[in-house]
Formats: C-alpha cells, sequence, structure tokens
C-alpha cells in the first residue's frame, strides 16, 4: 500500500494540464485550456482542463475529476497504477506500507499482464545491448540499416535469442506464472512444451499513449527462414493493434508542438524519421488505417500527412486511409517518395535539412493528389474521367464540414476544367445517397429492436430528486462563492392577522457573506443534507468557508473518492462550460453570476427550506392516518396548520423574490 504521504505529494506535484496535455491537444480558452474528447468522436471541442481548480470535464461523455480519475479512464489504470504512473513522472519515490498476504492475491490479471510486459521489455534489452550474440547479431543488423544506439535506446528495441524458451525460461526464473506469459502472447504452449513466440527477432515495444508497454512486433534476421518477416503480439484484453499507433508515445509532444502528425508504414520508418529530426512520425504498424487510430492521432492534431511509396498495393490503402481521415473531419495531405524510396531507405539517403526541403516541396493536397494520381489511368477516356470525378466528390463528400467540401469542389473544378454547378449536382447526389444509406441502416436497427424479446419488470430510471438538485446548488455556491460579500433581502414579520389574511411585514436589506447566510440558515431550520456524499462535502468545506478560507480544489481532492472529486469536477466545471461557446468572440456578453448571487443564495435555501416544510406537512398527513386519539389529532392539525402558514410565508418570498 502507498503511504499516505506519499499520495498527498504526487498530488500535490501532478498537473492535471501537464498530464492531459500528454494526451489531448490543448488551447487556452479563458481562464481553461480547451480540446477534442479523448472519449468520443466530437467535430467541435467539448473537453475542458481547470490549471487552477486542477480538474478536467468531458462534456460530451459526462466524465470528469482530477489528474487520477483522467489516467484511470483514458489508460484503464487501476488507482495504484495511476499514482505510480504519477510518481515516476514526477520523480517522486513510492514509500509504501507492507501489503498483506491477501492484498498482494489481489493483483488483477491486467496488473501482472503489465508486469510481465515490463519485464520482456528490459529482458529484450539487455539481449540486444549486453550479450555478444546480441551485439553481433541484432546490433549489427541496425547498424547496417545506419541506426545510431541513441535511437534505438529511444524506442527501447531488442533482440529475442533463437532458442526456443530462452525468454519463457527466464521469466519463469523470476517468478512471473505461465498463464500471464501465455496471455501476453510472449509464450505459446505446444503439446506441453512452452516456446517463446519471437525467437530469433529484433524486438519493437509498443507503447501506448502514456509510454506502458502494450505488446511487440518482432523482425526475422534469418531470411532463409520460411516464416512471416514480421510478427505483432496477439490480440489479448491489452493490446488491440487496431488503437495503437506504433511511436505514439516518443511523437505526442512534437505533434502538438507542430500541429501535425506523419503517418507512415513500418517501425524503421518511424524511427529513420525521428533520427533524422522529423520526430512528429507514427506508423499503423502494418495494419490497415482504422477509424480507432485516427481518433488517436486527433486529440494531438487536426493535421495529418501520410507518406507513403509508389508501390501500387501502398497507394490504395492510402487512398482507402485519406476517406478515413476526411471522415473524421480531420485535413490531410500526401506525399510521394520517390520510385523504390521508403521514408527509412530515403531519410538515409538525404541530409535532414534536404529531406524538411523535399516534404515541404512535394507535399500535396489529397485533392491534387487524387486527380493527378487516377488522370493517369482516365487519360483521354471520358468515361473514365467521368468515373474519376465521381471518385473524388465521394472523397469531398466523407469531409463534415460544408464549408471544407464547397473549397474542395471549386478546386476539383480547376483542376479538371469542369463547370462547378455540375460538381455541385454530383455532390449533392452523392450526399444523397449517403443519407439514404444512413435512414436505411437507421430504420433497419429500429426494426431489429422491435423484434427483440420484450423484458418485463425492466427497472425504470429513477425520479429526478430536487432535494438533491438543490443539495448540490448548495455545495456550488460554497466551492465558488463561499467567503463572497452580498446583499440579501429579508422580512420581518410585523403581525399575524386572525383572519389568515396575509401577515403584514417588513421588508430591509442586510449584507452578509455566502457562507454564513447557508451555515446560520441551515442551523436555524435543523436542516440536514439528505444526500451523503453532499454531506460530506460540506462538512469539509464549511468549517474553511466560515473562518474565510479559499477553498483550495486540489488540495481538497485526495480527500475524496473518486465519486466525489468528479462531483466536484462536474459542479465546478459546469460553470466554465460557455467558455467553449466563445461568447466573447461573438460579441455577446454573458451575464456574471456574481450580479445576481444574492438572489441565487436565497432562492436556493428558500426552496430547500420550502421542500423541507413539504415533508413535514406529508409526514403529519400521515400522523394522521394511524392516529385513533381525537385529542392528538386535533395537535396533529394544529400542527399542520402551522406548518401550511410556514409553507405559504416561504412561497409567497419565494415569488416575491423572483
Amino acid at each position: 500500500m502507498i503511504k499516505r504521504e506519499t499520495i498527498e505529494k504526487i498530488f500535490d506535484t501532478a498537473r492535471v494540464e501537464e498530464v492531459i496535455g500528454d494526451f489531448v491537444n490543448l488551447k487556452r480558452a479563458g481562464s481553461n485550456l480547451k480540446g477534442y474528447s479523448p472519449f468520443n468522436d466530437e467535430k467541435t471541442p467539448s473537453f475542458m482542463v481547470s490549471p487552477s481548480k486542477q480538474i478536467w470535464k468531458d462534456f460530451s461523455s459526462g466524465k470528469g475529476g482530477n489528474v487520477i480519475s483522467f489516467l484511470m479512464e483514458q489508460e484503464r489504470m487501476t488507482y495504484p497504477e495511476a499514482l505510480r504512473w504519477l510518481a515516476k513522472r514526477y520523480n517522486i519515490e513510492i514509500e509504501e506500507e507492507e501489503q498483506s498476504a491477501e492484498d498482494k492475491q489481489k493483483q488483477t490479471e491486467r496488473e501482472a499482464m503489465f508486469l510481465v510486459l515490463e519485464f520482456a521489455k528490459n529482458w529484450f534489452k539487455s539481449q540486444l545491448f549486453d550479450t555478444d550474440t546480441g551485439k553481433s547479431v541484432g546490433l549489427g543488423y541496425f547498424k547496417t540499416r545506419g541506426f545510431r544506439q541513441e535511437t534505438l535506446e529511444l524506442f527501447e528495441t531488442g533482440f529475442s535469442p533463437d532458442r526456443h524458451d530462452a525468454f519463457t525460461r527466464a521469466a519463469l526464473d523470476k517468478g512471473f506464472k505461465k498463464e500471464f506469459l501465455i496471455k501476453t502472447g510472449l509464450t505459446l504452449e505446444r503439446n506441453d512444451r512452452l516456446i517463446d513466440r519471437f525467437r530469433g527477432r529484433i524486438m519493437f515495444p509498443i507503447h501506448s499513449l502514456s509510454g506502458r508497454v502494450l505488446g511487440f512486433g518482432g523482425r526475422i534476421l534469418d531470411s532463409s527462414k520460411k516464416t512471416a518477416k514480421y510478427i505483432n503480439s496477439p490480440e489479448n484484453e491489452i493490446y488491440h493493434k487496431s488503437k495503437i499507433l506504433y511511436g505514439i508515445y516518443q511523437a505526442k509532444q512534437q505533434i502538438v508542438k507542430d500541429d501535425q502528425c506523419i503517418l507512415v508504414e513500418g517501425y524503421t520508418d518511424v524511427m529513420a524519421f525521428h533520427q533524422a529530426g522529423i520526430k512528429n512520425t507514427v506508423a499503423s504498424s502494418g495494419t490497415a488505417l482504422t477509424v480507432e487510430q485516427i481518433q488517436l492521432i486527433k486529440r494531438l492534431t487536426k493535421n495529418i500527412l501520410v507518406i507513403f511509396d509508389g508501390d501500387r498495393a501502398g497507394i490504395s490503402a492510402a487512398l482507402r486511409g485519406i476517406d478515413m481521415i476526411l471522415e473524421q473531419g480531420l485535413n490531410v495531405k500526401v506525399l510521394l517518395l520517390p520510385d523504390g524510396e521508403d521514408p527509412d531507405s530515403f531519410s538515409k539517403k538525404v541530409s535532414t535539412d534536404e529531406l524538411i526541403l523535399y516534404i515541404a516541396d512535394n507535399t500535396q493536397d489529397f485533392i491534387n493528389f487524387k486527380a493527378a494520381l487516377l488522370q493517369k489511368e482516365a487519360q483521354n477516356d471520358p468515361v473514365k474521367k467521368g468515373e474519376l470525378i465521381r471518385n473524388i466528390i465521394e472523397s469531398i463528400a466523407k469531409i463534415p464540414n460544408a464549408i471544407q467540401q464547397e473549397i474542395y469542389v471549386k478546386e476539383v473544378a480547376r483542376i479538371m476544367a469542369i463547370s462547378e454547378q455540375a460538381l455541385f449536382r454530383e455532390l449533392a447526389l452523392v450526399l444523397k445517397g449517403i443519407q439514404r444509406r444512413v435512414e436505411k441502416d437507421t430504420l433497419r436497427k429500429k426494426q431489429q429492436e422491435t423484434l427483440k424479446p420484450v423484458t418485463k419488470n425492466k427497472p425504470e430510471a429513477p425520479a429526478l430528486n430536487r432535494r438533491d438538485i438543490l443539495e448540490r446548488e448548495i455545495i456550488k455556491l460554497l466551492l465558488l462563492y463561499g467567503t463572497k460579500e452580498i446583499a440579501v433581502e429579508d422580512w420581518d414579520i410585523k403581525e399575524i392577522p386572525e383572519d389568515n389574511s396575509e401577515p403584514v411585514i417588513e421588508k430591509f436589506m442586510r449584507n452578509t457573506i455566502v457562507a454564513d447566510e447557508i451555515y446560520k440558515q441551515l442551523q436555524e431550520d435543523e436542516m440536514q443534507f439528505s444526500n451523503p456524499v453532499f454531506k460530506k462535502l460540506y462538512q469539509l468545506i464549511i468549517p474553511k468557508s466560515l473562518e474565510r478560507q479559499e477553498i483550495d480544489v486540489a488540495q481538497l481532492m485526495p480527500e475524496l473518492s473518486e465519486e466525489e472529486s468528479r462531483l466536484v469536477s462536474d459542479i465546478l466545471m459546469d460553470e466554465e462550460k460557455y467558455e467553449l461557446a466563445n461568447w466573447a468572440d461573438r460579441q455577446i456578453e454573458v451575464k456574471s453570476k456574481e450580479a445576481t448571487l444574492g438572489w441565487h443564495v436565497m432562492d436556493v435555501l428558500l426552496n430547500l427550506r420550502r421542500l423541507l416544510i413539504q415533508d413535514l406537512i406529508n409526514e403529519q398527513k400521515e400522523s394522521l392516518k394511524d392516529s385513533d386519539s381525537e385529542s392528538k389529532r386535533i395537535d396533529i392539525f394544529n400542527e399542520i396548520k402551522d406548518y401550511l402558514f410556514l409553507f405559504r410565508l416561504v412561497s409567497t418570498k419565494l415569488f416575491r423574490l423572483a
């Protein structure tokens, strides 16, 4: 168990904007930062980070919380894993308390798999750099390919000896269980015999965005063997090749800095470009580009440059990838390398300056690239030219932004020497076809839903709890304005007429502090929070507010559970949501909450008091049903009468306040 002092130090040191900035491209939005949701595909940014409060909120998914909860959501870490990750990032020494045997036994399968993968990475590295075979075979191969040692160390490359079970025996000797060696795909079991999957290969660890090893790619060194040149870890609980990009961990900061991601095909392409100084490069690792991979890039930038060689199959795959990138709302450019070259070989034939210049001079917009490529096929054939134009229009139709569609249509009209009107008509037809397909799919899904058996006794969604809403609002007022001075309207009752007519009152204004007013009224009416989470937050906040201490959310967070910290983040970030709309840029004035703060405090407290009185009236009515004594019934009637008078008085205050 990690000591409490260490946890507090981690919370004090870790900066939510720095950590989330490793995963999401954040831009300034007033006092906050905003970006695209890492959890949902979206067209406009709805993810917000507050550096001052050290919290985050994703308005598209409803998720939010502190730096720990982000890592738990984003990287599927456990709470201890997130703490250890932050400790490593900020060079904080972990102090632990002795774990019981039961605690050790509760280590999850996922954690065990990560430990195996980390051990494997270090073992393969030691085999490459510290053994004679590794140096001669593995390092020898990399040196002939022109890779420097610092590049190999940066990407944590390794070597797996060409022996049946060298790695497996080493892992078992270290105490790792066979089941986790098999589940990670590092070890195969055949005829009751354990065999290394990657034997005789150089090893490329595949990292997550946060730097954890998820799996491996391995390249065979003995070309005479009849086996695949490259193999990857098999799909498992941790490794999903369609959702990861090779080099994303090493490239993420440069991608954000350059606001562009360069996409290549293979492991060595990434390493070679990085070595040449072009560090914003990633690879799809031999798999066809997927939506999940594009969305991973979208967290960091909206601009992608796809680089590929002149191989026809590679070009066809790249064209499919371009359409997918456009469909996700990203900007895509294309670079075709000279015949016979790939990013690895080409980057080693020219200097860094020449490589940068070549990229700058030869990068094309996807429209120009696709038009030039397909025109070669069409030549002077009118039918093929018509097919070519439709092909390009189909790509444009995938762009979600109508303005960008129009710009590209005009560009195609210029390149192909055809009227814009004809192209816009074709675009409208394509879009109509897409809409019909969407409607057809929607109808089919609805029909499938109606054919599903009806589940009886399905629990209904809980009704909205009015008291919870008001208690939440009190916590918000204390968090945001607890020490603020406000002017409130109050009443003195001068006379209560016996005929039940309106009481004689005298209104007056008085100054008070938000926390004082809330505390005073809750105490006077003996009102208790019904929601345990709000009750705990109130007990934590009110003593500080009464002492005129500003609430430091960053210090408050370590005292809260995951649910409580998410709630605090929701409360605070809801107030910042308007910044996403950029009202100021649109010259729309948003009225400050502080301008009507006194009114708002009284409105919340009066509504809560009215709700409490109504509950008391209902309780007395229930008591009346169970009462057999006439005298007791009279007493209950009198109590109900008094409560009804209070209810009417509070209602009158509320309506006049409004």
